[in-house]
């Protein structure tokens, strides 16, 4: 694509909270895998619902009709977010975890002794537990997925792992923790040559990469709006047929087909119209960069954009930590190999643990995490627990003088 880079002032000036600061200073946000920022329009949706629409769905009366409306509008959304071809494919919940629990305990009544679950030793526990648990109740048993020291799956071990008794295999598009791109594709169609199908947690790829369920040939996809600029709500995509035959706890009178059927209870209707104002986001900003067309395209431009600029960013990083002394980065650490990861680098310093490193960052104004983030299956493998390693989050709104300044910082913390 022949495109603009990104104005990253003018994205940035949509972001209120990147105006946080004390003393002078500035903050700086690098804690985007565990929750992003927010630009403003998707603060005003939130407002201007809950104030003017605020009303149960189904009604006949105007504000209901509205609310109606715009949930279908964020249906619509969310499929052109997925790559989807209907809208009744995408179910709203309350997280990614949530929703992952409720779609195990319905797959698993159709599952049997004897047969078999696989995971990965590279997932967020979110994709891991609900699994495990569901098929302890079921009698199957689980095989996991090795990882390699670079952080990668080892694609040997999932060919020996993933075999006619696997019922069901759940990987992760990225690390949450890594960065590490994984080869969802390959993986999903080992699955469905065996018969199984394939659930991908794409929490961490939706704000970097651009989500295209048919190319990720996955049987469901799930991931968090508030990872994508958006509230905290849950989003699911799911095979049509795969949602219409499997049934699901529910209650007598919800809609036995469609979305709604998977979903419990009433929604949190303002937050799904901020998941509709963070999606027109992304579009606007590729019209921004020179994208033109629908939204499914003015997409594929504004995610072209992201990718390029986090790229910088991350190369940048990922040199930087390379000249500190006894730093040892997770998983890809070649600035020159960034198409193969996110902008998510963590890293551990020989005789500084990650909480004291962030608690340093913190009082320099810097917003990080330490620990596992989730991902303790990852940091078991690799020898990192208890104390797990320090993780820097980039989006496309932060700037290569953050990135410098913070590795001013770390040299301070770990000279």
């Amino acid at each position: 694509m022949d495109l603009l880079p990104l104005d990253v002032a003018r994205v940035r000036a949509r972001f209120p909270g990147l105006q946080r600061g004390a003393h002078g200073a500035r903050s700086v946000f690098f804690d985007g895998p565990a929750g992003s920022q927010v630009p403003t329009v998707v603060a005003d949706a939130l407002r201007e619902h809950i104030l003017h629409c605020n009303a149960n769905h189904g009604g006949a009366f105007a504000t209901s009709r509205a609310n109606d409306a715009m949930v279908a509008a964020a249906r619509a959304a969310a499929a052109d977010f997925f790559g989807a071809d209907d809208p009744e494919e995408v179910v709203f919940g309350a997280n990614m975890t949530t929703l992952t629990f409720h779609a195990a305990r319905q797959l698993a009544r159709t599952w049997r002794p004897g047969e078999e679950v696989v995971v990965t030793d590279s997932d967020h526990d979110a994709n891991v537990m609900p699994w495990v648990i569901a098929a302890r109740d079921a009698g199957c048993a689980v095989q996991r997925i090795a990882v390699r020291p670079d952080a990668g799956l080892d694609l040997d071990d999932a060919a020996r792992k993933i075999g006619p008794k696997t019922r069901l295999v759940a990987l992760g598009a990225a690390s949450n923790l890594s960065g590490a791109i994984q080869p969802v594709a390959h993986l999903t169609a080992l699955a469905r040559r065996h018969g199984a199908l394939s659930y991908v947690d794409a929490v961490h790829w939706a704000p970097h990469l651009r989500l295209d369920v048919r190319r990720l040939g996955a049987d469901f996809v799930a991931c968090s709006a508030y990872k994508f600029f958006g509230p905290h709500v849950g989003l699911l995509w799911g095979r049509r047929v795969l949602l219409e035959e499997t049934a699901v706890d529910k209650v007598r009178p919800a809609p036995d087909h469609g979305a709604e059927k998977w979903q419990t209870g009433t929604a949190n209707f303002a937050a799904i119209a901020g998941v509709l104002a963070a999606i027109d986001y992304l579009a606007a900003l590729g019209r921004e960069v020179g994208g033109h067309g629908d939204r499914r395209q003015l997409l594929d431009a504004a995610f072209h954009a992201i990718e390029r600029h986090e790229r910088d960013l991350c190369a940048r990083l990922l040199a930087g930590l390379a000249a500190l002394p006894r730093v040892r980065v997770l998983g890809l650490a070649d600035p020159v190999r960034v198409r193969e990861r996110c902008a998510t680098v963590s890293f551990t310093a020989a005789g500084a643990r990650p909480s004291a490193l962030a608690a340093g960052l913190a009082a320099r104004h810097v917003h990080c995490w330490s620990g596992n983030s989730y991902a303790i299956a990852l940091t078991t493998a690799l020898g990192l627990e208890p104390d797990g390693v320090l993780r820097l989050g980039l989006l496309h709104y932060n700037t290569a003088d953050e990135v410098d300044a913070v590795l001013g910082h770390l040299r301070q913390l770990v000279g």
